[in-house]
């Protein structure tokens, strides 16, 4: 009975590692320098599937996947539908947040009810958030570069994923409103969880002891 584990590469799949090696599992490979999809471990019965970071829910809901690791960001934008997600890992902290370019009175948008322009990848989290406020948007949809949008006047400011700050200060942007925090979240499959109830609840503990330690130091 075989456990496949979905991972994004990057920060995502480096910050998972120190879990996995509380639950006895290390990855045989480093992405970084195999072509391959699918990546052993020292245990005969666990692997590694690396796919896109926005792919993760997707392979978890279907089956191709018992369980993964992704952003509370992907997760808003998929829907979480049809996963069981036990636990916030702690891990790939950062925060979604509205930047505009310097200079453009922000505030005063809002207030005085103007439709706002904004450029984002996560288009359902920026619906929501400006629902929420009654503020009326035009959604523009891009999947990277956001920072360029308002530089060339196709949108007054965007909804990304901010961890220091810097690419918005390189870029003459401000940080204008946090929308949340983002962290990773463990997602398991529901039908996998009644089949391979064991196992995975091994890994799910272990994660959850190892989060716990994380904290607490």
């Amino acid at each position: 009975m075989t456990i496949t584990l979905a991972l994004s590469k990057g920060r995502i799949f480096d910050d998972t590692l120190p879990l996995l090696a509380a639950a006895g599992i290390e990855v045989l490979e480093d992405p970084e320098k195999t072509r391959k999809l699918i990546l052993q471990t020292n245990q005969p019965d666990v692997r590694v599937v690396l796919v896109r970071a926005t792919d993760v829910p997707t392979y978890v809901q279907y089956g191709g996947a018992d369980l993964g690791v992704t952003g509370l960001d992907v997760l808003l934008e998929h829907g979480g539908a049809g996963l069981f997600q036990p636990l916030d890992l702690q891990i790939a902290k950062c925060r979604m947040s509205v930047a505009v370019r310097q200079g453009f009175d922000y505030n005063q948008a809002v207030k005085q009810g103007s439709r706002l322009k904004v450029a984002t990848k996560f288009t359902a989290i920026a619906r929501d958030f400006f629902a929420a406020k009654g503020v009326h948007v035009d959604l523009i949809k891009l999947y990277g570069s956001m920072e360029l949008a308002p530089l060339t006047g196709i949108a007054d400011g965007i909804v990304d994923l901010v961890s220091t700050g810097n690419t918005l200060k390189a870029n003459h942007l401000i940080e204008v409103e946090r929308i949340m925090d983002i962290s990773a979240r463990l997602v398991v499959n529901q039908a996998a969880l009644k089949l391979k109830q064991e196992p995975l609840r091994r890994i799910i503990d272990a994660f959850a002891k190892a989060t716990k330690v994380r904290q607490s130091k």
